[in-house]
């Protein structure tokens, strides 16, 4: 995972990853998310995400998306909680025009009064498709609950009320506080020379006017068990039971990244997948996820099945929860968990956007990338005593939180 960094000298870093590759990717990200909207603005940074993409001082809706689909490229762009991501995959030969594209929506988009007529109706149909799939609408009101009066608990789409009532000037407000070119790194995957990438990333992005703004995120604080119940109009019952775990820059990340990984990652030999699915057929889809974050995380399991089986899938989750709270991991089941998790990040690595995307949020939270054997080399130094004591704070049933989406009679 050798990678190469330059700061211009206003902040913006760009991060390199040499390839040799006839296909490129690349993406340009700032450390500004949905936690990061004021009090009743809740929406607003994937707002302005969508609005990226309609219209520059150069450019109109139909020039910017064109301007590299001409040539079969693919261009994206996501909102999370912490972030603000564009990305694309492209032709080695159509970087600048690429870096070009970048440069402009990021920088110079007019956001006009029409466009954001238009884009509030875009985003409340968007709205209301999540909460037509309760799979995805758990997950929302989940982080709601679990982050109740926080900013980490909105949505990051928002809500019906607070998307209608967004302006221009909100707008303005946020990415004066918030797109700090400190905090801003474009990151590239493919077969260039490094000075190369210096001089595009000089030429197109030197120029921008430097922005020091300081964040204030703070942590929430932790949650108390609780089970609730939601009526839906649904034909299935959807689960979730988690709680709030490492931040990002714990020592304990690496440990619950293996836990999670054991317990509900990918693949179909997880502990919850083995018990629930295949021994008693119980669940469809049974999954856990960690999600760090800067100041904290959230650990979930998430699962659907029929009303009448809800009792024991809870029952069975439970259960193998509080075997990993009593029961220390022998030898050969610690190196096991190592081995596949090994193995799948590795595997990983072959998306090479998903890649080049990870290394560029590790450059914005901790100023280096880590290389391949050294995440290796954390996973390895994991113990079966840490796992023990990891289940035992995450998994502490007097602060496990449980939200079911249940069927209207």
């Amino acid at each position: 995972m050798d990678y190469q960094v330059h700061t211009l000298g206003n902040g913006i870093r760009l991060l390199f990853k040499h390839a040799p590759s006839n296909i490129t990717h690349t993406c340009f990200i700032v450390n500004a998310g949905a936690r990061d909207e004021s009090q009743g603005k809740d929406g607003l940074a994937h707002f302005i995400e969508h609005l990226l993409f309609k219209q520059t001082e150069r450019r109109n809706t139909n020039q910017i998306l064109n301007r590299l689909e001409l040539v079969g490229a693919d261009l994206n762009a996501y909102t999370t909680k912490e972030y603000t991501c564009i990305h694309a995959s492209l032709l080695k030969e159509h970087l600048e025009r690429t870096i070009d594209l970048f440069e402009d929506i990021v920088f110079h988009s007019t956001f006009p009064e029409e466009e954001l007529t238009k884009e509030r109706s875009v985003i409340l149909d968007e709205i209301a498709s999540y909460q037509d799939q309760p799979e995805e609408a758990i997950q929302d009101d989940f982080e709601s609950y679990l982050f109740s009066g926080h900013p980490l608990g909105n949505n990051i789409l928002g809500t019906d009320d607070t998307v209608q009532s967004l302006k221009r000037a909100d707008i303005d407000n946020f990415t004066a506080a918030n797109y700090n070119t400190y905090e801003m790194v474009f990151a590239v995957t493919g077969d260039y020379s490094f000075d190369k990438l210096v001089k595009l990333a000089e030429k197109y992005f030197g120029s921008i006017k430097e922005n020091k703004a300081i964040k204030n995120r703070v942590a929430p604080g932790a949650p108390q068990s609780q089970l609730i119940k939601v009526q839906k109009p649904i034909s299935q019952l959807h689960g979730i039971i988690g709680n709030v775990a490492f931040s990002s820059s714990h020592p304990h990340k690496s440990g619950l990244l293996l836990v999670n990984n054991l317990l509900g990652g990918m693949g179909m030999s997880s502990r919850l997948n083995l018990e629930i699915r295949e021994k008693y057929g119980i669940a469809y889809t049974i999954e856990s996820n960690y999600t760090p974050f800067t100041d904290t995380g959230i650990f979930t399991i998430y699962f659907g099945t029929d009303e009448e089986k809800a009792g024991k899938a809870l029952k069975l989750i439970h259960k193998e929860l509080r075997k990993l709270r009593e029961n220390k991991l022998g030898t050969l089941q610690l190196h096991q968990a190592r081995q596949k998790f090994i193995g799948q990040i590795a595997l990983a690595e072959e998306n090479r956007l998903s890649l080049i995307i990870s290394m560029a949020k590790s450059l914005i939270d901790f100023n280096c990338v880590d290389t391949l054997q050294q995440v290796f080399d954390k996973i390895n130094a994991v113990t079966a005593e840490q796992i023990l004591e990891i289940s035992n704070q995450i998994f502490d049933e007097q602060s496990l939180l449980t939200l079911l989406f249940e069927p209207k009679d």
